[in-house]
Parts: structure tokens; sequence; C-alpha cells
């Protein structure tokens, strides 16, 4: 099996290392990542600037690619330059922070494993809760695990998937829970303050999300310690409006 390893976090993080080790076990593995952090991105690409690509070595082994570029860019260009064949799967992670709710729509993480997606590749992105001493090993063993379960069980159509790990799940049995996105709005309010010069700036203060309490998402599932698979589309057309439409006299008057 050949596996296109990506992240947001940096060729160098250590999510993207013990990903790596794990989908060793799968099959080859080609590395095309960001040189630097790309956290928060989302899915821009880009176009107006060149793309500086460096060879990355651990010791005399050839590691990857990393790009001064975003995670989209690394799959895109993993596709067309680096990977020796087509990608039978695109991995983008293991990202340091979960990407849950709406932050699926910011991450960069998703963002890349979108890309995988937009190719007609199977793909997930894989994301584990925020620790100042992260368990990525532990993590990523999981992970691994997990992606061959549902490379054994899903259909023969390419499919787009969302894997978040909260800490609690490293530690004892493992339940996942398949859930959809949580579209609450969190995330909005932001502190102000002032420079030594007094100039006003301000820091997004990264307030919690509240879970739905009507219907279980992947917020209330993390919540409760369950790692969370979501099956994500990018296709944005709501069919059911468009439908409605059809009947809608738009012609000029």
């Amino acid at each position: 099996m050949q596996i296109l390893l990506t992240n947001d976090d940096g060729i160098y993080a250590p999510g993207l290392a013990a990903m790596e080790r794990e989908l060793n076990q799968l099959g080859e593995v080609c590395i095309v990542a960001p040189a630097t952090e790309q956290s928060g991105v989302g899915h821009s690409i880009t176009f107006l600037n060149p793309l500086i690509v460096k060879e990355v070595f651990d010791g005399k082994r050839q590691r990857g690619w990393a790009v001064e570029g975003s995670p989209a860019d690394c799959v895109k260009l993993a596709l067309a330059e680096f990977c020796p064949r087509r990608p039978d799967l695109v991995v983008s992670g293991i990202n340091g922070g979960l990407n849950a709710g709406i932050n699926v729509l910011y991450s960069g993480t998703v963002a890349a494993a979108i890309e995988g997606a937009f190719f007609a590749i199977t793909s997930i992105a894989v994301s584990l809760e925020y620790d100042e001493h992260a368990e990525f090993d532990k993590a990523a063993r999981l992970a691994r695990r997990l992606i061959e379960k549902i490379l054994n069980q899903k259909g023969p159509e390419p499919q787009l998937y969302n894997l978040n790990i909260p800490t609690t799940a490293l530690g004892g049995k493992t339940e996942v829970k398949t859930v959809p996105m949580d579209v609450a709005r969190y995330g909005e309010d932001f502190e102000s303050r002032r420079d030594p010069k007094g100039r006003r700036y301000y820091w997004a203060t990264g307030e919690p999300p509240s879970s739905s309490e009507s219907h279980e998402t992947d917020l209330s599932a993390l919540a409760k310690g369950y790692v969370t698979l979501t099956s994500l589309d990018y296709d944005m057309t709501k069919h059911d409006t468009l439908e409605e439409m059809q009947n809608w006299n738009l012609a000029p008057e």
C-alpha cells in the first residue's frame, strides 16, 4: 500500500513522526509536509508565490520533503511530483489538538485530507487532544489500528474521515463513536489589550464549545471521553434547498 502522510504542524512535529512509525507497518510511506507550522490556515493554497521544497533526511535516510506552503499545497505537490506512485491512502496528522465541531472548517489538518479526497483517494485526518506532554506514540498506535479497521470495512468508493482522540482514551479501554460534526458557534470572544506604545490589539480567547444536548456530536462524544470518527464531504451544496429553487422565477424583468 502506498501512503501519503502530511500534517499542518510541520514536518518536524512529533505527531507526524509517531504516525510515520505506525504507518510503516501498513505500507510504503511518502512524507510531504509543511516546512513550518500551518495551523488554522484551512484550505488555503499558494499560487502567487513559488513553492520552495527541501528534501529532509533522518541521518542518511531520506525522510520526505518540506514544503514552504500550506497542507493543501503539500498534497497537491506530493501527488504531482513526489509520490512514487498514486497513493492508496492519505493520512494527515497526528495533529496536536482536536479538530472537531466548526474547527473542521479552519483546520489545515482536515484540509489536507480533503485535498486527498478531491483526488478520489481515501483520506483520514487524525487529531489528538492538546497536552503539553502528549503521548503521540500511544495515539499513533490507536490511530493505526482504527485505520486498519476503517479500510477493512469501508465500501469500495474513496471516503473522507475525521478521527479525533481525547487524552483519556489513551489510558485504558477505548470506545469509538461514529458521530456527526457539531456546527454550534463558539470561540468568538476577544480580549482587548494595549501594547507598550498604547496601540490596541486583540487575542482570541478560545472559549470552549457548548455541545448539542439534542443529539450526540463529535464535541459531546469527545467530552465524554470517546474517540470520534466522522465521515465528511466537501460538497457544500445544500441539495434540498437547491431542489426548491428549481421552481423559482428568476427571469430578469
